[in-house]
């Protein structure tokens, strides 16, 4: 069952047309990566599934529901997780104050269950926002998404900035996610770690998918792989 279905997304940023007929699928327990190389328009794609950035055409369902127009607010609602680039954790505001600021959902995910997922924010309760490494922000900011008890969470780039030690630790938690049920669409620049935990891959290139298909597949063709920063649309056909 899909939980996202996305067709022919058409999404401006003032005059600047950025989405040119974007479709993407998610299925109900599956992670998808969102690959691309920078400017592609993985970001606007998140941003317009979200509503942040509402596409001028085209159609987007949630769980069966049609939410095209539908505020962020009422998206997140709905069962919704979204950690934008670059975190944004609140800065001023403790790790345990930042875990109160989501709407209450009913589900498995509280402040006790997160603190056993991430024990140092466990640690770090008390500690500013912006007191915390980056990779204690990205931790934060993904178990924030949590406390809405999640049937889909939109991931933008985990794993920018942060050391490989601390990438594996938030990809470990994301494939956790995807064991227990929930769908994630990952926007991300580190491709192969993208691929290693991606059940499919889809490639945007200048605003156009030019590529959707089996991660693992994808993966094993290293032509596509290296080829993937200067990713061009006629370049692109499915492996093999």
């Amino acid at each position: 069952m899909n939980v996202l279905e996305a067709k022919g997304l058409q999404t401006y940023y003032g005059k600047s047309h950025v989405l040119h007929g974007v479709s993407v699928e998610v299925r109900e327990g599956e992670i998808v990566a969102l690959l691309g190389r920078n400017g592609a328009g993985k970001t606007t794609t998140l941003r317009s599934l979200m509503g942040l950035t509402p596409p001028r055409a085209g159609s987007i369902h949630m769980f069966g529901e049609e939410t095209t127009n539908w505020p962020a607010f009422r998206i997140a609602a709905l069962g919704v997780g979204y950690v934008p680039e670059g975190r944004r954790v609140f800065a001023g505001l403790s790790v345990q104050e930042n875990l109160q600021v989501p709407m209450e959902r009913a589900g498995t995910w509280n402040i006790k269950r997160v603190y056993e997922t991430f024990p140092r924010l466990g640690e770090r309760r008390a500690s500013k926002g912006r007191q915390l490494s980056g990779g204690e922000q990205e931790m934060l900011a993904i178990a924030r998404a949590l406390m809405l008890n999640p049937k889909l969470l939109l991931l933008d780039e985990p794993s920018q900035g942060l050391a490989p030690r601390i990438v594996q630790e938030v990809f470990d938690v994301v494939v956790a996610m995807r064991d227990e049920g929930i769908s994630v669409l990952l926007v991300e620049q580190n491709v192969r770690a993208a691929l290693s935990i991606a059940d499919t891959a889809c490639v945007l290139d200048d605003g156009r998918v030019v590529f959707v298909g089996n991660a693992s597949t994808f993966a094993s063709d290293e032509a596509h792989v290296r080829e993937l920063a200067g990713a061009s649309a006629a370049q692109w056909r499915s492996p093999g």
